[in-house]
């Protein structure tokens, strides 16, 4: 139990610690912080008390705009930052409890905080592993016979994405422009895209990286993986459906990619593994960063991979609207009247998650966007 007042309810109790980057209105510098409750711990401010023996000879690294150095400290340095914060943060422990001044710079309120990406991202992967997403999706395009292609099951499949478009929760998106082919019997248009979606999906950062040309494999990939975030990969399905052949995804995807702030540790979800540890996944986070470099591809501290749309069994579990109102052939009804069968200006898609603990619960935050008009000169 921590000495700060933490709801039963809060994503952030003293179990989860999840790293983020953070400013302030009074300070508008980008610095690292934890979440505890709804406060920020300053760990720019607190650094000279991660005494252990990895940061003892790091705490520079909280002083550091980004999360990319720490990232790139590997499993101790994690593990020693977490005990330690732990320790700091816990009723019995006076050096933050008692020390007034020093809690006072040291916690900032989550409402007065501005949030920033964690990390500079250098490269984003996304993959397409949710064996009933790609069903879905198959069956759609292509007929049940034939809904998954016959690489599917062997490999996952993935394509490199646009990291520059990268935004952080509550970031605008603004609707896309592209070629699209609405009449297969008429030539493309350009225009507006009139099936905006969102896309469900979860994301992992990397830490430590591989050198070039030597993979990572299965059985140390958790070693690179410092932690997770709720991901929605904006798409434009009337773009995408028009250029994605040959090359796959382009402009139907490069518009704009959503996550959730917190980077939840993946320490901080030890306790909720299993075999596949997420819901409705044919692969494994584990086997897609092994995947991504068994060709001698190198990842750096700080790269993005994402799981592709995660969806389940029945409509309710579906994780994108193409799925939802099944191409656009059945509306989705939100109540009070209205209906969706993809998203229109003025809509904001928010995303939570968490798991569920024993009178506790390790949350993801939000990740929240709004859909603003195509531009206009």
């Amino acid at each position: 139990m921590s000495f700060l007042r933490v709801a039963e309810s809060s994503d952030f109790p003293i179990h989860n610690l999840p790293f983020g980057v953070f400013s302030t209105a009074s300070d508008p510098n980008h610095r690292i912080g934890v979440a505890i409750g709804d406060q920020i711990l300053d760990l720019s401010v607190v650094k000279h008390l991660f005494t252990g023996p990895v940061l003892s000879t790091n705490q520079h690294i909280f002083t550091q705009p980004t999360l990319n150095s720490f990232m790139s400290l590997g499993r101790d340095a994690w593990k020693e930052a977490r005990a330690d914060l732990q320790r700091l943060l816990s009723a019995n422990e006076p050096t933050l409890r008692d020390n007034k001044d020093l809690r006072k710079g040291a916690f900032v309120s989550q409402d007065s905080a501005i949030m920033h990406l964690p990390a500079e991202i250098g490269d984003y992967t996304d993959f397409y592993s949710s064996r009933q997403h790609a069903t879905n999706i198959g069956i759609m395009f292509r007929g049940k016979d034939n809904a998954l292609m016959p690489n599917w099951l062997h490999l996952p499949v993935g394509y490199h994405g646009r990291a520059s478009s990268v935004i952080v929760s509550g970031t605008n998106v603004r609707r896309p422009q592209g070629q699209m082919k609405p009449d297969d019997a008429k030539p493309p248009v350009f225009g507006a895209c009139k099936l905006l979606d969102f896309e469900l999906e979860m994301g992992f950062f990397v830490g430590p990286g591989n050198a070039l040309g030597e993979p990572i494999p299965v059985s140390q990939a958790h070693e690179h993986i410092f932690g997770m975030v709720l991901m929605n990969d904006w798409s434009a399905r009337d773009i995408q459906k028009w250029e994605y052949v040959p090359l796959g995804p382009f402009l139907g995807k490069s518009f704009g990619t959503t996550i959730s702030p917190w980077v939840i540790t993946m320490e901080a979800l030890i306790p909720f593994t299993v075999p596949n540890p997420l819901q409705n996944m044919y692969w494994t986070m584990k086997q897609q960063l092994a995947h991504h470099t068994v060709n001698g591809c190198n990842v750096r501290p700080g790269d993005l991979l994402a799981s592709g749309t995660i969806s389940g069994s029945s409509p309710e579990s579906f994780g994108s609207m193409l799925e939802m109102s099944w191409k656009g052939t059945k509306p989705i009804d939100l109540g009070s009247g209205h209906q969706r069968k993809f998203l229109q200006d003025g809509d904001e898609v928010i995303m939570t998650g968490f798991c569920q603990g024993n009178g506790y619960r390790i949350g993801f935050g939000e990740c929240a966007g709004k859909v603003l008009p195509a531009f206009q000169k």
